[in-house]
């Protein structure tokens, strides 16, 4: 992983091991060639994804819709979903971008979703993609500890820009969304898409473009700040409270999946897979023993994620899971799948029920 992403200072993260230890990642992928340049743009990445949901009988043509996900967009502006749609070369179409971190894959998910309910359109393709390689290379960092050397202080970057260095990577991926089911093989029909935000309840965890002030909590964003800053606090890169996450994230999803069972009358038991996406290993026991807790435990057989094989792609993670599902054969008419997504950034969490059929 250091051969690609760069050594900060020349020398080993002290980080990358423990981090490494905790994630249980044990294969990841980098839109990057050995010497650690780019070969993709996130924008690529989800050309690619997109173009293996054409077949005879659906065509770049044929979308009348398209909503882009992401926590890491190529720039500022233009809007990720409109480099996108000029990468595809098709339109002119609605083409609508979604931001912000794991949860936004879903939200452009539920944008296709309520759209075709309404009846404007009859198919959308929705998108979940990232690329986080490039956030993390060593010379987006190597200001800062040039900076810290300087002050004669401990070279090594901070813990909270160094852990998510060794949990993320890159990936795309994409659904289409239809008003009818496939005429052919198993559909998956979306029963409902629940999302909520906690930001009412709970401090910012994880963030990008901004300093955060240690007392207050409040962030200072990096268009607020003199430009070389920028580079010497790394203000760019992505950061995490690892002790806000810890404290908080697995006790507010099963908090919303509670209040979700109770208002819809759901029944987890009838559930046949439970898709968590998992920024870490280390979460899966302790969401299992959440869910047990609050009395809605979903039984270790359920559970299916890739997070070891694949890494932590962020808003791709949820449609990189439901496509090995779906092409597995494991998948019967009738079962039921449900998806969750939590964000630390600002505590958001977004479940999506799914029901198999077929002709």
């Amino acid at each position: 992983m250091e051969g690609r992403l760069g050594l900060i200072n020349g020398k080993p993260s002290k980080a990358r091991a423990v981090v490494l230890r905790s994630n249980g990642i044990k294969t990841r992928y980098y839109a990057l060639d050995p010497y650690g340049r780019s070969t993709h743009t996130n924008a690529q990445l989800v050309k690619e994804a997109i173009t293996k949901l054409y077949d005879e009988r659906f065509r770049a043509e044929d979308i009348q819709v398209l909503a882009c996900g992401t926590t890491s967009p190529d720039q500022l502006l233009p809007s990720h979903a409109t480099m996108v749609l000029g990468e595809l070369g098709i339109g002119p179409i609605e083409a609508l971008s979604t931001t912000g971190s794991c949860c936004t894959g879903v939200q452009a998910m539920s944008y296709c979703y309520l759209a075709i309910l309404a009846g404007v359109y009859d198919n959308a393709v929705c998108t979940g993609s990232e690329k986080m390689s490039a956030w993390m290379l060593a010379d987006k960092f190597q200001d800062e500890a040039d900076r810290l050397k300087e002050l004669e202080a401990n070279p090594f970057i901070a813990f909270e820009k160094e852990f998510l260095r060794w949990m993320l990577s890159d990936g795309a991926g994409a659904c289409v969304l239809e008003s009818h089911p496939n005429p052919e093989g198993i559909s998956l029909k979306i029963e409902w898409i629940e999302q909520r935000s906690y930001a009412n309840e709970l401090p910012v965890c994880m963030y990008a473009g901004a300093t955060k002030d240690d007392t207050t909590g409040r962030l200072t964003g990096w268009n607020e700040m003199p430009p070389h800053d920028w580079a010497d606090k790394s203000v760019l890169s992505l950061k995490q409270d690892t002790r806000f996450l810890g404290e908080n994230i697995v006790k507010y999803g099963g908090k919303f999946l509670l209040d979700i069972v109770g208002r819809r009358g759901f029944n987890v038991n009838e559930v046949s897979y439970f898709l968590p996406h998992l920024s870490s290993e280390f979460f899966a026991p302790k969401i299992a023993e959440e869910l047990q807790a609050i009395g809605i435990g979903i039984a270790a057989e359920k559970w299916f994620y890739n997070l070891t094989r694949v890494g932590n792609i962020g808003s791709a993670s949820a449609f990189v899971m439901l496509d090995e599902l779906f092409h597995s054969g494991r998948l019967k008419k009738g079962e039921k799948v449900l998806m969750m997504i939590p964000e630390s950034a600002r505590f958001s969490y977004a479940y999506v029920l799914l029901t198999v059929t077929g002709p």
